[in-house]
């Protein structure tokens, strides 16, 4: 998969809604977030163009051990920030500043110009077992698609993930993002049980089993205690905690799902 390629196109979209939502809003203040409840509009804006900055910080300067958690310098924040969103205030309710969206635009178009001039195998530091470039390519593709969702949703205009890279994110959910939560003992140890997940819009099909100590891809046989059916983009952003599972198609113990893929916060 082309992740450069997803990943100009979704920060496009996303930085597209933004400039959207200014132009609607004008002087008055944006919008709360529904998917994420404790940022608005401009804080949303915000956090995405604080990590882009903070992954081209790692893989411009091709560091190999985790960056200093007390130094900001990266960000390359403006000297007046009036009216920019304070993340120890959020949900800043205020209008969303133009430089805001420059700034985000900057560095955006700044990562992925890195992603498209370095090898994807290059090491470089990240929060996963693989320290790549090619793992932040993957990864903020997806985080970006996920926050265009939001920022749309917001501004009820929400679109369906594209259907390839819903269904690669479906696998780094298993793949990644539940064995990272199990580090960081953020999820619940599981008793064996199998959870089938069903792409309806293509050949997708992911069994889990959820052991006690590890998350199990497509592994081992037998029956599945619950099974849900419903688009790559549906099947994502349920495991994203974006929508519920109620209105899809769920067979077996639903409680399940809400155990494992529901109840725990995302990264």
């Amino acid at each position: 998969m082309d992740y450069v390629a997803q990943f100009r196109r979704e920060v496009e979209a996303f930085e597209g809604a933004a400039r959207a939502a200014l132009r609607k809003v004008g002087g008055g203040g944006v919008a709360l977030v529904p998917s994420c409840p404790a940022w608005s509009v401009a804080d949303l804006v915000f956090h995405l163009g604080a990590v882009h900055r903070y992954v081209s910080h790692v893989i411009g300067e091709g560091l190999i051990d985790r960056p200093e958690d007390d130094d900001f310098t990266y960000l390359s924040l403006p000297p007046d920030m009036a009216g920019w969103p304070d993340p120890q205030l959020a949900p800043n309710r205020g209008p969303l500043p133009a430089g805001l969206l420059d700034w985000f635009h900057d560095g955006a178009s700044r990562l992925a110009a890195l992603f498209a001039e370095r090898d994807p195998a290059e090491r470089v530091w990240s929060w996963s077992d693989e320290q790549s470039v090619g793992f932040w390519r993957r990864m903020q593709a997806i985080e970006a698609a996920v926050h265009r969702w939001d920022i749309e949703h917001a501004l009820g205009t929400a679109q369906p993930v594209d259907r390839q890279l819903a269904a690669d994110a479906v696998s780094h959910t298993f793949q990644v993002m539940a064995p990272a939560r199990r580090a960081r003992q953020n999820a619940p140890a599981g008793q064996g049980e199998r959870l089938r997940f069903r792409q309806s819009d293509g050949s997708g099909l992911w069994v889990v089993q959820m052991d006690p100590e590890d998350v199990l891809l497509n592994e081992g046989a037998g029956c599945c205690d619950v099974e849900l059916t419903a688009t790559a983009s549906e099947l994502m952003l349920f495991l994203w905690h974006r929508i519920p599972s109620d209105g899809l198609e769920v067979r077996g113990d639903a409680a399940l799902l809400e155990r494992y893929f529901k109840m725990v916060p995302p990264l």
